[in-house]
């Protein structure tokens, strides 16, 4: 099953009730989850389950430059994550309920981090990948491509994730769960109020 079908699962069929964890940690992903990645990622959405059900999630993913390159070990990831769990454990989970934290990895060692940033979801820039091809009967398939790691500058040039793990630091993003665009409430209040005119 998908990672959230795991953590439901594991929650409401494997623990006990009244036991519940105390941490739900989702990853390591291979490839980041910046951005609007997030929206579909299964990494993301195993955590988004945890603090569904009340429990302190993280979310931790590993950017990879180049995706046919694994001579590189997750010591940073490892460590990483290791001082973020103790420290959540040791004192208070950071966020309110129903939002969790979202980790990505720059791919360099543990010498080379600058430490770590707190940041916002950057905006992905995407391209299209999708190539038809057709297997030896003669059939048509489709291969989604990997869209390369590229992302859009925001105009306030506040830190994005993207621009955190590109300089070397490991790169946390508080997620909420609630996707209402509140700053449209009262546009959209306006605009249904016009009636539909044909």
């Amino acid at each position: 099953g998908s990672p959230t079908d795991c953590v439901y699962l594991s929650l409401n069929a494997l623990y006990q009730e009244g036991f519940m964890p105390d941490l739900i940690v989702s990853g390591i992903n291979i490839g980041s989850n910046m951005g609007e990645d997030i929206s579909y990622s299964g990494t993301a959405s195993a955590a988004m389950e945890g603090v569904l059900h009340g429990i302190p999630s993280i979310a931790i993913s590993q950017v990879l430059q180049d995706k046919n390159y694994f001579g590189f070990d997750f010591e940073l990831a490892k460590q990483s994550i290791y001082k973020i769990a103790k420290k959540i454990l040791n004192h208070t989970y950071p966020l309110d309920a129903r939002e969790f934290l979202n980790i990505n990895i720059p791919q360099i060692s543990p010498k080379d981090c600058k430490g770590f940033k707190i940041t916002e979801l950057g905006i992905r820039a995407y391209g299209n990948d999708a190539h038809v091809h057709r297997n030896p009967r003669g059939e048509e398939y489709y291969w989604l491509g990997l869209h390369p790691l590229a992302w859009n500058e925001r105009e306030n040039n506040e830190t994005s994730d993207f621009e955190a793990t590109k300089n070397g630091y490991v790169s946390i993003t508080p997620i909420t769960l609630d996707f209402t665009a509140r700053n449209r409430l009262r546009t959209l209040e306006d605009w249904i109020s016009g009636g539909f005119n044909e």
